[in-house]
């Protein structure tokens, strides 16, 4: 799995104009492949594209799509720090799911006034994403578990181990629906006014997402730690010849990543429902493998990727009106994912051919002074 996700993330290093032609030609080529299934099914290609356009323009739109993208860019860092060391941590979705439960049953008995609880159901999400984490981790450097087997069974049991303890421990029965106590009012993140003609607000949590996504390039650039996790996952061997402990860096990197996982939830936690039910979201984990597949763990990229999957997933309900399956957007989304892998590799394939002719130039250009000079 590791050459897997080398080949998917690593081969790629691309700069200048060529780093934009790739995901153009990947967007065009979704548009084109959605066209061809539009037309397949008797619809128009530019009045359905022109109707999510014209909706995810609107203020009230937008201001959801930045916050259902927040969630999602902070799923899409959690997945990317697991795959710059070739970690694939299918997991992610399983430990903020259960990092959210057991935040919400600790913030919804309030046992700290005002912020101080703020903090301690974000100390308790992240420590719990960790720990969650670290699991799949020291399985591999001690029994050689696969982190992509050992994540799926975690993600199971980690929501099982959620329905028990909301039916028998933090649950209390409103109506039909089975949830947590609330948090109380002055635990709550509140929201900012950020887009003018609506008045749905901002998550507040589009800071925090700020700032994971500047720690995020700081921490794998600029420091010793990142140069030793992109080190050992792009060579283990070389790693162990540089003095790189292998097994150290597996169980912090996924420790590191499920401590991000475990803010996933959080907006939605302390900014909108303020419990945890059976209508919380589900699925952020493996949107932000897409995500993180589709920015190629680049942070701006991811931010972007973030924002355009969030404006389709909350654009698709104006198809309805249209007489169109909003499933056509699932098609569109997999197919841009899709797209941007092959694009990509179309990019590096040309690169390659470039350099080739570049450096064949470079060396016929001496041997050809020293043929007229002789």
């Amino acid at each position: 799995m590791s050459t897997f996700v080398d080949r998917l993330l690593g081969r790629v290093k691309l700069s200048g104009w060529l780093a934009l032609v790739a995901p153009l030609l990947a967007v065009l080529f979704a548009v084109v492949i959605t066209s061809v299934v539009l037309l397949a099914t008797g619809k128009a290609p530019l009045e359905t594209f022109q109707a999510l356009a014209q909706y995810g323009s609107q203020p009230r739109t937008m201001a959801v799509i930045v916050n259902t993208g927040t969630e999602y860019y902070i799923s899409a860092l959690a997945v990317a720090i697991g795959f710059r060391m070739n970690l694939f941590n299918i997991g992610v979705d399983g430990q903020y799911r259960l990092a959210a439960v057991v935040a919400a049953g600790v913030g919804g008995a309030a046992l700290l006034p005002g912020v101080l609880n703020i903090i301690l159901i974000v100390v308790v999400a992240v420590v719990v994403g960790a720990l969650w984490a670290a699991i799949a981790g020291l399985l591999r450097v001690t029994r050689g578990v696969s982190e992509v087997i050992s994540t799926i069974m975690l993600n199971s049991i980690a929501t099982g181990i959620g329905s028990w303890l909301v039916t028998n421990h933090f649950g209390v029965l409103r109506g039909n629906e089975l949830a947590t106590k609330e948090i109380p009012g002055d635990s709550r993140v509140p929201g900012m006014a950020l887009i003018p003609g609506t008045q749905l607000q901002v998550t507040g949590f589009i800071v925090l997402a700020l700032v994971l996504g500047v720690a995020y390039y700081v921490l794998l650039n600029r420091t010793r730690f990142g140069f030793e996790l992109r080190a050992t996952g792009q060579s283990e061997t070389a790693a162990v010849a540089s003095g790189i402990s292998v097994k150290k860096m597996i169980v912090i990197t996924m420790v590191v990543s499920g401590v991000v996982a475990g803010l996933i939830g959080m907006p939605e936690l302390l900014g909108a429902s303020y419990k945890y039910s059976t209508n919380f979201p589900t699925g952020l984990g493996f949107t932000g493998i897409a995500i993180a597949l589709l920015g190629r763990n680049n942070a701006v990229g991811m931010a972007i990727g973030a924002l355009l999957w969030s404006f389709l997933d909350n654009s698709s309900d104006t198809l309805q009106l249209l007489d169109i399956s909003k499933e056509i957007v699932a098609i569109m989304q997999g197919v841009i994912v899709l797209s941007v892998i092959i694009a990509y590799e179309l990019v590096h394939r040309y690169r390659i051919v470039a350099e080739q002719r570049r450096v064949s130039r470079e060396l016929a250009t001496p041997q050809q002074a020293e043929g007229a000079a002789a």
